[in-house]
């Protein structure tokens, strides 16, 4: 890998980057109402935008065991940890809140049913419980704040994943199969729980049955730790890519050929074996060959830039596409262009245009504030990472 043991790997960056860049596919295109064929395609590749959440999953779950790892023998543990994070996502996040559940309200242009509810609630979010409110439910009905669902999932990871690693990093192979387990563990909750007929919701955003991203995120972090660990990772890579590959295709044939397809089997299966090729697309960008197009890419600038704003982008960029969503504004925006493609391109971009600008504001003049006390609780990583790293 391209880095020192504890060190910036830009590449990350560029995979973050990708993340949210799918996220705001998914949102601005992928939530627009197709109306001829083209479109409608075009709708349901861009829904595999939210595969960029997935992909977030993973890579935290890569980066946060990595740290946890490395530090575990160092004084502070626990509370280097959580500051550092808190310092990281607090601020934001309830900077948010405040804006959503104590300034909008004083403003009679937002006045309404939709902020009505979402002042009714506001316990769920403060708390971090709006994927359990969801999952309650049964709907998307946290309207502009639904997407903090997977917000939530992260903090709960946050919460109990430090002790986990605390208690089992002196038995490293312990804790590979322990986060091998939560992996599986969740897959086959989903799949048990689909076949039970719970909602697909509840199975989406709970998080006992979305913790085999970070859990499939935490095994590549150990694995390359371990003396050899990257090397067997490296020549496993193609075959395991290639083999659920296969799978996923799979998946689509079989929606395709049978006329009645056990989608409550299916679609489980997919999510699986999707969690598990986004987990070699993390490796392949750590491992590709510094001239590589892979590495190339996620090394750009725009890729690192995003990756950079990215929690701001994830934040803020639902405001402005739930809005354009709920009240369909592509379509008025076509009345005025004629066409309703043309439409939904000039409403995407300036979507995302607007989501980088507050990003950028927000990173630059706000939440960079509060991560110049992070070095207060920085702790020197022990070298942990195998040697072997070094000649990737």
């Amino acid at each position: 890998m391209r880095a020192v043991p504890g060190g910036h790997m830009p590449v990350l960056d560029g995979v973050r980057g990708l993340a949210v860049l799918m996220v705001l596919v998914f949102h601005f295109i992928g939530g627009t109402l197709p109306t001829n064929a083209i479109e409608r395609v075009i709708v349901g590749i861009t829904n595999y935008g939210a595969l960029g959440v997935e992909l977030f999953f993973v890579l935290s779950g890569f980066l946060i065991t990595g740290i946890l790892y490395d530090t575990r023998n160092t004084p502070n543990y626990f509370r280097n940890f959580y500051m550092r994070r808190a310092l990281r996502i607090f601020p934001l996040y309830y900077f948010v809140l405040i804006l959503v559940f104590m300034v909008a309200p004083l403003i009679p242009l937002f006045a309404g049913p939709t902020l009505d509810a979402l002042v009714d609630r506001q316990a769920w979010a403060w708390l971090y419980g709006v994927n359990i409110y969801l999952a309650k439910q049964g709907d998307w009905s946290f309207s502009y704040l639904q997407h903090f669902w997977s917000l939530a999932i992260e903090e709960h990871f946050y919460l109990f994943w430090p002790f986990v690693v605390f208690l089992l990093a002196q038995r490293p192979k312990l804790l590979i199969a322990v986060s091998l387990a939560l992996a599986l563990g969740a897959m086959l909750g989903r799949l048990v729980g689909s076949l039970a007929g719970l909602n697909w919701i509840t199975t989406y955003v709970l998080t006992p049955f979305r913790l085999d991203g970070l859990a499939l995120g935490a095994v590549l972090a150990l694995l390359v730790r371990q003396p050899g660990g990257l090397a067997r990772l490296q020549r496993a890579l193609p075959t395991v890519a290639s083999v659920t590959a296969v799978l996923v295709i799979a998946t689509f044939a079989w929606t395709r050929v049978m006329a009645d397809p056990a989608l409550t089997l299916l679609l489980p299966l997919r999510a699986a074996f999707l969690q598990i090729l986004l987990a070699c697309l993390l490796f392949w960008a750590l491992v590709a060959p510094e001239r590589a197009a892979v590495t190339q890419f996620f090394t750009s600038r725009p890729m690192t830039l995003l990756g950079k704003y990215s929690y701001g982008l994830y934040v803020y960029h639902h405001f402005i596409s739930y809005y354009f969503t709920s009240n369909r504004t592509e379509l008025e925006l076509a009345r005025w262009f004629g066409s309703h493609g043309i439409a939904v391109i000039v409403q995407a971009a300036v979507g995302i245009a607007a989501s980088c600008a507050l990003a950028y504001v927000s990173y630059e003049f706000f939440e960079k504030r509060f991560l110049d006390f992070k070095h207060l609780y920085e702790a020197k990583p022990v070298p942990a990472v195998s040697t072997d790293t070094a000649r990737a």
